[in-house]
């Protein structure tokens, strides 16, 4: 998405406001684009039914449903919970062409998506999204 084009995110704090509400973890990847190790992330191979919230600012975006096995390191999504959820945005901070996700409520670092990898998925999309960037609300049972 072209940045003159993007939507200006609902909720808006100051760094300092940030900082006070995360942890240092959390501000790193969801404030600074930053990304958690491989593997340690509470969400990677959990398979409980709900919706994945952004973890700054609660915004709903993915549903369980749309999670899959990579074997990545990072949970993995086909799509996000509507088209509007997030914004994707080029990113070629290493060195490469990447295509980052943040969150379109608050523009908080999500992870990145990635396409044409060959899983066998509705969309042929790969959203690797860090643990740390959402809570997972589990579906209710009642």
């Amino acid at each position: 998405m072209d940045p003159a084009t993007e939507k200006s995110p609902t909720v808006v704090k100051s760094d300092a406001e940030w900082r006070a509400e995360l942890t240092p973890q959390e501000y790193q990847v969801l404030r600074q684009a930053g990304t958690e190790r491989p593997f340690v992330g509470e969400y990677t191979d959990t398979k409980t039914e709900g919706v994945y919230a952004c973890r700054a600012c609660g915004a709903e975006l993915f549903r369980s449903e749309a999670k899959f096995e990579s074997h990545c390191g990072w949970p993995s999504f086909f799509t996000p919970l509507a088209g509007d959820a997030v914004i994707e945005r080029v990113d070629t901070s290493l060195g490469m062409r990447r295509v980052e996700v943040v969150c379109a409520t608050c523009h908080s670092h999500l992870g990145h998506v990635f396409e044409g990898e060959g899983y066998d998925t509705p969309t042929d999309l790969r959203y690797c999204i860090n643990s740390i960037s959402m809570k997972l609300v589990p579906q209710s049972t009642s």
